[in-house]
């Protein structure tokens, strides 16, 4: 009987798995709560209104359609019981020979409970497309709204978190309102609109070179975003965001770009979280003590060089490559091999024309790095057919200074 691989969570690490297992004498089993896998780079353009979200999602079975040794599983993991290996859903057990967990990453608010109740994260397509909704319901509601205090609350918007989902967030926030909604609301007056990015540190974009951060904030502001330094968030009421050294800033919005932590898998698996609520993990990715499971992507921690390895989809992939050369290696007998992070770079769009690109010793900024971020999205895009579309809305977007996704909808 063929070894039975069960793989929890169908994100960027846990697809890869289980597509390279496509011709391995192995049974395998997906399991996600979604039936789609999520292009987590674009959700802020699903959120600022410039992609449809079936744009950056596709289906697994359409993915995996044609792997005859793939079975996929739309539930709901609860938990693991590691001594009769089996992985908890809320349809009933998933037993396996061996487990692949790759729960991804969720926001954290840092317990704060004003952000955690009245702040909008993004992580899914369900929070993106709640933020789309709210940006487009306070310019609808700033119309009819006859008083100018509530009027400018409406329309102030604050992003928190100067890494590279705030700064692309609050590029693209600036975007929308200034080339497309003052066109659609004429009678609004634009001095009204006020877009903050606020950063705790003291620079933006900390994980790239210092000189980027001084271009990315210097653009931001081109593009009217009010970039503050040194501004922690301690509460926000839902109208009001209330700074560390106690400024109170009157708005309606608050987007949460400023901490991201582990999926429980800690608690499903029953023991200590390490930093971030991540799974300790050895440098083969198995959990000490058992080497029936793995744990990849933003669940694991493992560091390189003495620093923890980042949350980022490259790690997640690189990860399951291991992975799946040490599942390969088991049916032989082989001993597993330890993992290699290799970092391929970063990049990280600021808005139209404007973006950094750091790889190695090689580093650049402007419209020249905007085009190699259009490219490598593209390329990471599953499918043709996403692929086109994407390329279609962006080049829509780029000659008329459109987005024909603003539709505010209701669930």
């Amino acid at each position: 009987m063929a070894p039975r691989i069960v793989v929890a969570g169908a994100g960027f690490g846990g697809l890869r798995v289980a597509r390279a297992l496509a011709r391995a004498p192995v049974d395998v089993v997906l399991v996600d709560r979604n039936n789609y896998h999520l292009f987590q780079p674009l959700l802020y353009q699903v959120a600022m209104a410039g992609l449809w979200p079936e744009s950056i999602a596709q289906p697994v079975r359409r993915i995996l359609r044609g792997q005859r040794n793939l079975d996929f599983h739309l539930a709901e993991v609860t938990g693991v019981d590691l001594e009769s290996r089996r992985l908890l859903t809320g349809p009933g057990p998933v037993p396996y020979d061996v487990l692949v967990l790759a729960l991804g990453s969720e926001t954290s608010f840092y317990g704060i409970p004003g952000v955690t109740r009245y702040g909008m994260g993004l992580k899914s397509l369900g929070d993106a497309v709640t933020i789309r909704n709210h940006v487009l319901t306070c310019f609808e509601q700033a119309l009819l709204d006859t008083d100018a205090e509530s009027r400018r609350a409406l329309l102030t918007f604050v992003v928190v978190g100067g890494g590279p989902t705030g700064v692309e967030m609050a590029g693209a926030l600036a975007e929308l309102i200034r080339l497309v909604l003052v066109r659609d609301t004429p009678k609004l007056n634009v001095q009204d609109v006020r877009i903050l990015l606020l950063e705790a540190g003291q620079r933006l974009l900390g994980g790239m070179r210092p000189s980027f951060s001084s271009f990315t904030a210097e653009t931001l502001w081109r593009k009217h975003v009010e970039v503050r330094f040194g501004a922690a968030v301690v509460d926000f009421d839902g109208a009001s965001v209330r700074l560390g050294g106690g400024e109170v800033i009157p708005a309606r919005s608050l987007i949460w770009a400023a901490g991201v932590q582990a999926a429980p898998a800690a608690a499903l698996l029953g023991v200590s979280p390490g930093p971030q609520g991540r799974v300790r993990v050895t440098p083969t990715l198995q959990l000490p003590g058992r080497d029936d499971v793995f744990v990849i992507g933003d669940c694991a921690y493992l560091e390189a060089g003495g620093a923890p390895l980042p949350l980022l989809a490259p790690v997640a992939i690189q990860m399951a490559d291991t992975v799946v050369a040490n599942l390969r290696r088991r049916l032989t007998g082989a001993p597993p091999r330890e993992f290699r992070y290799k970092d391929p770079g970063s990049l990280a769009t600021i808005g139209r024309n404007a973006a950094v690109a750091q790889f190695k010793k090689l580093a650049f900024h402007g419209f020249t790095a905007w085009v190699v971020w259009l490219v490598v999205h593209i390329m990471q895009l599953i499918g043709f057919r996403r692929k086109l579309l994407v390329l279609i809305n962006w080049a829509w977007e780029y000659v008329f200074y459109e987005r024909d996704s603003r539709m505010i909808t209701r669930s």
